[in-house]
């Protein structure tokens, strides 16, 4: 089936998706400006609890993929974890307790969610090109696919579940190419068979995608090139009908990162350079703008994705810097949905 072929411009890569790389070789509608806001529209989070320190042997820590469990409780990856470390944590929103899940020795997950399926826990591994399974208690580990997509290896990033509990994947290979050879993917996995269809190409480093309040569309955030795009999806699912740019981001060095939705359909935007998530309605309005408290900030540079109770306001952002890995929480905006727990 036909793919859709934007291409646009380019804005540089960062040091810490190399690193996983580097790591996984080792071991196996409007423009919105960052000033944009209107006064009073920013909130600030509370930290719930330190989850990581810096890694000596991989020189740092980065905490994604935050999800909530069915017990209540929020998983979260470390993607810098070096082998043997826990590289899926879990987080007692009550207590603050945060106990190991799962570890292994040749993966860098970079995201993860439950499947509305079979209710496992799926991580993308991006230097390994491959995604991963595992119990909500970390055991029987699986690998559900693996290898090359249309004769090329993927790099997943993120992954968001259709309501069938088939796979919708940011394939972020291109990362670190200049911005005139986007070669980023979103691709759709089977649910029964893992066969793997490429639903849009040439792509300026996709990370970011969740669907749309009613599944009808995807968005898709472009980590190279700042912008987040609105993709019409085919009543099944299969293709791409539509798909337009629908908000840019001007964030100067920093870039965009994972991004989720609530039930009112309002966007939550994490950003790889700076500590915040930033909140835009379904038609690029900027809504407010999440950060860590002033006294944080110094030793935080990136807000990774966000998760949102299901049926409630409840919020968790993963944010990570020199000073480690951390759990914020903060009030969304609307109800947390299957869009904002995961991905």
């Amino acid at each position: 089936m036909a793919a859709w072929h934007p291409r646009t411009r380019h804005t540089g890569r960062h040091r810490v998706l190399a690193a996983v790389v580097a790591l996984g070789a080792v071991t196996g509608c409007g423009n919105t400006a960052v000033g944009d806001a209107e006064e009073g529209t920013e909130r600030t989070a509370e930290l719930l609890v330190q989850v990581t320190s810096v890694h000596e042997e991989t020189g740092m820590t980065l905490l994604e993929g935050p999800t909530l469990a069915p017990d209540g409780g929020l998983l979260v990856v470390d993607v810098t974890a070096p082998p043997g470390e826990p590289k899926v944590l879990r987080v007692d929103t009550e207590s603050a307790e945060v106990t190991p899940v799962f570890t292994n020795e040749d993966s860098a997950y970079t995201s993860a969610q439950f499947s509305p399926y079979d209710d496992r826990l799926y991580l993308t591994d991006f230097p390994g090109g491959r995604i991963d399974s595992v119990t909500p208690q970390g055991e029987d580990h699986t690998t559900f696919f693996s290898g090359d997509v249309d004769g090329t290896p993927m790099q997943p990033d993120d992954l968001a579940f259709d309501e069938a509990g088939h796979m919708y994947v940011s394939d972020s290979t291109g990362f670190d190419d200049p911005v005139w050879e986007p070669r980023g993917r979103v691709v759709r996995i089977d649910r029964d068979t893992a066969e793997a269809t490429v639903l849009a190409d040439e792509l300026p480093s996709p990370n970011g995608i969740s669907f749309t309040e009613d599944f009808s569309g995807l968005w898709i955030s472009h980590y190279t090139a700042n912008r987040i795009d609105h993709l019409g999806l085919n009543e099944d699912g299969t293709e791409v009908e539509t798909a337009h740019p629908a908000v840019y981001f001007d964030g100067g060095t920093s870039q965009l990162d994972s991004n989720a939705v609530d039930a009112e359909g309002n966007l939550y935007q994490a950003v790889h350079g700076q500590p915040s998530i930033f909140v835009y309605s379904s038609t690029g309005e900027h809504l407010t703008t999440v950060t860590v408290p002033e006294d944080a900030a110094a030793g935080l540079d990136t807000a990774t994705n966000i998760a949102i109770e299901p049926g409630g306001t409840d919020a968790y952002m993963t944010v990570s810097g020199e000073d480690g890995g951390f759990v914020f929480t903060f009030e969304a905006l609307g109800e947390g949905i299957r869009q904002s727990n995961g991905g």
